[in-house]
C-alpha cells in the first residue's frame, strides 16, 4: 500500500537561511500560491525566484513586449527575476540534473545584469526556490546548497534537511517524502561531485 502525504497547512512562503552569495541575501522557499503572490514576494525584498518545477508555469510578465497573435504565446517582461530548472518529482531525472540546478541557483544569486534596455530589473535581493508544494524539489535543492555552500553549519545533506524541514514546517508524518528518497540520492551525488571539482580547482 502506498504511504500518503497527510493534509497539513503551513506557511504559503517561509524563510529558510540568510547570509548567502556576495550580496548577503535571504533564502526562501515555498509552493505554487506562495510563489504567484508577487505583492508578497515584493514584502519580503524578493527579486528572484527559481522554480524547479516540471509542468509549472507561472506568468509574472505585466508589461507586454510581444502580443499574443497568429498561435505564438505572448511575451514580456515583470517585476521577477526568473530561472527554471523542470524537475520531476522523485525518480526519471537524470543523474546530473540537480547538479545543474545547483549550478543555476549559485547563478541567481552571483550574476550580475549589465546596463541594458533588455534587463531592466537590475535588483539584488531575496531568493524564492519553489516547487509544486514546497516540500520535496526544492528542499532538495536548498539542502544541497546550503550543504555546499555552509559547510561549518550543515556538515552534512542530512543536517541541512533538517533544519529546512523545521523552517519549513514539514510535519515528521511527511519526513518520508519531504524530500522523496531519488532527489536525496541526487543530491548527495551531486554533494560528492561539487567536492570534487573544488579539489580538483585548488
Amino acid at each position: 500500500m502506498t504511504k500518503k502525504s497527510p493534509v497539513i497547512y503551513r506557511p504559503a512562503i517561509s524563510f529558510i537561511a540568510d547570509d548567502l552569495g556576495p550580496d548577503q541575501v535571504s533564502l526562501f522557499i515555498s509552493g505554487t500560491e506562495g510563489a504567484r503572490d508577487v505583492a508578497k514576494l515584493k514584502e519580503l525584498g524578493i527579486t528572484t525566484v527559481l522554480n524547479c518545477a516540471l509542468n509549472l508555469d507561472i506568468n509574472y510578465a505585466d508589461t507586454i513586449t510581444h502580443a499574443q497573435s497568429d498561435g505564438k504565446a505572448a511575451a514580456g517582461i515583470g517585476p521577477i527575476k526568473t530561472y527554471k530548472v523542470g524537475l520531476i518529482d522523485g525518480p526519471g531525472n537524470p543523474i546530473d540534473m540537480l547538479l545543474g540546478a545547483y549550478f543555476i541557483l549559485e547563478s541567481a544569486l552571483d550574476q550580475t545584469l549589465p546596463e541594458r534596455a533588455s534587463y531592466p530589473i537590475r535588483a539584488r535581493g531575496n531568493v524564492l526556490v519553489h516547487c509544486r508544494g514546497g516540500r520535496s524539489r526544492s528542499v532538495a535543492l536548498v539542502a544541497l546548497f546550503l550543504h555546499a555552500q555552509k559547510p561549518e553549519l550543515y556538515p552534512e545533506l542530512a543536517d541541512a534537511i533538517s533544519v529546512i524541514r523545521t523552517m519549513r514546517e514539514l510535519h515528521p508524518d511527511e519526513w518520508f517524502e519531504t524530500p522523496k528518497q531519488p532527489l536525496i540520492d541526487a543530491a548527495e551525488h551531486a554533494a560528492q561531485a561539487l567536492q570534487c571539482l573544488r579539489q580538483s580547482e585548488g
